[in-house]
């Protein structure tokens, strides 16, 4: 069995193990991070042979730390990456490589299909239907998205949401409310089966997925970081904000994973604090006394146009896994306004928590 785990903004950790009489064996950790001293390697080994293979992450985790030498140093990667890869080997994950991405990037759609999209492409992903896809929103219109869990008027203010032309929405996944502009968010979805994060927490998945923007971010001069549970942030501040639903397929069989970000390219502050409303209690968990203060644009921080950081950001996943054009099917967007008609435009959806 053959798992590998990308630290976010580390190194890749490598385990290779068979599994004999419902314990590991013969394991071998391999990758291109730095432990001294050298002989720790065989000490990690050591520790994990043997072990039950229904030991958890956490588990997995004492082990070698017990196995280590008090002198190691690990630099880019810790114990428990190693344990997440072991995981992941007997889960038999897949990793990014594995797949043929699209790419679907398509001209303005109205808030509501983006909602329905994400759900259509999902299952279809699901459903062995369609291959792994990236898929990068471009919107028509203004619009707060609020999460599948928040209530609608605690969230936004809806004389200010009709006096600025703002659409409201509500995603299938869970996390907080987003406001986005055409001119000034980034938004992209990634549809993943759910084995390319088998072995991984429902934390460490989004840490998973988010590593390459972290990358594309890097190629532009920002040294951007996953901020747990769901944000992607900088020394100046926040810039994304990530949420996922899980798909189960048909017939109960392997699903897929939806993992969709919002970035900040731009944003009217003013018109954000008059539209959303953002209570007092989550602006000090985040350290701030303004919700101005919250999110920092890439604008500033890279000084490039808007489509020129969309281009980076695709051409920055391309390299790295391959990424091939694609479209959204006439029978995807069928279904996608079928659902738009009733579920994602409707009031039901919309004020299911009031």
């Amino acid at each position: 069995m053959h798992g590998e785990y990308k630290v976010p903004g580390g190194k890749l950790v490598v385990v290779d193990l068979e599994v004999a009489d419902g314990r590991l064996t013969d394991v071998r950790v391999s990758g291109d991070f730095f432990l001294e001293p050298d002989d720790a390697i065989a000490g990690i080994d050591a520790a994990l042979e043997g072990a039950p293979a229904d030991t958890d992450t956490a588990g997995l985790r004492a082990r070698i730390d017990a196995g280590l030498p008090a002198s190691a140093v690990l630099f880019g990667f810790t114990s428990e990456s190693v344990a997440i890869a072991v995981r992941r080997a007997l889960a038999q994950a897949t990793d990014w490589r594995d797949y043929d991405w699209q790419l679907i990037h398509e001209p303005p759609q109205p808030p509501a299909l983006h909602m329905a999209l994400d759900e259509v492409i999902t299952a279809e992903v699901a459903a062995g239907r369609r291959p792994p896809t990236l898929r990068v929103w471009q919107w028509d219109s203004p619009a707060v998205i609020i999460g599948s869990f928040q209530s609608l008027r605690n969230e936004v203010d809806a004389a200010g949401a009709a006096r600025h032309g703002v659409t409201v929405v509500r995603r299938i996944s869970g996390g907080g409310a987003m406001f986005a502009e055409p001119h000034s968010t980034i938004t992209y979805s990634l549809s993943v089966p759910d084995s390319l994060v088998s072995g991984l927490s429902f934390a460490d998945s989004y840490a998973y997925l988010d590593d390459w923007v972290l990358g594309a971010l890097g190629d532009m001069g920002i040294r951007a970081w996953y901020q747990p549970l769901n944000d992607i942030a900088t020394e100046i501040g926040k810039v994304a904000g990530a949420a996922q639903k899980r798909m189960v397929g048909p017939d109960g069989g392997p699903g897929a994973v939806l993992h969709h970000v919002t970035m900040a390219y731009d944003i009217d502050a003013d018109k954000m604090t008059e539209v959303l409303r953002i209570g007092r209690e989550k602006l000090s968990d985040k350290g701030t006394k303004s919700a101005k203060k919250r999110v920092d644009p890439l604008r500033r921080q890279t000084g490039l146009p808007r489509e020129t950081v969309i281009e980076r950001m695709i051409d920055s996943f391309r390299g790295r896994y391959g990424l091939t054009p694609g479209k959204v099917t006439d029978e995807e967007l069928a279904l996608a306004r079928e659902l738009v008609r009733t579920k994602f435009a409707s009031e039901e959806w919309t004020a299911r928590v009031p």
